[in-house]
């Protein structure tokens, strides 16, 4: 599915947060949060500044494509937080064809609800707006915040979808599966 030239990208306002599409402005902040090895701890390594601007390259092209993605996530007075929101996975996914939902926020951003609340609301979205019937989670078996963030948002665990990946041809990484369903 291509979007259409004059596809005007939504913009999801919670009570704290606004979640919106990519900017270049985003670049030197997005990086400056894969290079902090206390938000990066689950990640087999830091990213480098090529390496953040081509992952938020990919986030802008879902955006174009499907019209949804993941969304940077920013306060209402406009500071960077993170990002969060629905991602297609291809069939070279240990799952196949999927999409899943992940969030990712900067260590000051820790501890207040923000990813829970960006996470509904973007869930909402994908529900309601995109129209999707079912949306995945992962994460690592000792990522006990963001199983945390999972519960809270009503996914239910689905053993029978863990998997093992090697995403980097060498480190292994297991992810616990939860899932998300909304009749169509």
């Amino acid at each position: 599915m291509r979007l259409p030239a004059d596809f005007q990208a939504t913009i999801i306002r919670t009570a704290r947060l606004r979640l919106r599409p990519w900017l270049d402005r985003d670049r030197e902040a997005f990086a400056a949060m894969h290079a902090d090895p206390d938000v990066m701890v689950d990640e087999a390594k830091l990213l480098s500044r090529e390496e953040s601007d081509r992952k938020l390259d990919r986030y802008s092209a879902c955006f174009e494509q499907y019209g949804f993605c993941r969304w940077c996530v920013e306060t209402l007075d406009g500071q960077f937080i993170g990002y969060t929101g629905i991602m297609r996975a291809s069939d070279r996914h240990p799952l196949g064809p999927h999409d899943d939902i992940g969030w990712r926020l900067t260590r000051a951003a820790w501890g207040f609800g923000y990813a829970t609340e960006a996470a509904k609301a973007s869930l909402d979205d994908a529900f309601l707006r995109v129209g999707l019937t079912e949306v995945l989670a992962y994460t690592a078996p000792d990522n006990i915040r963001s199983q945390g963030v999972m519960a809270r948002l009503g996914l239910q665990r689905d053993p029978a979808r863990d998997f093992v990946a090697a995403y980097d041809g060498t480190n292994k990484w297991q992810g616990l599966v939860w899932v998300s369903r909304h009749a169509a």
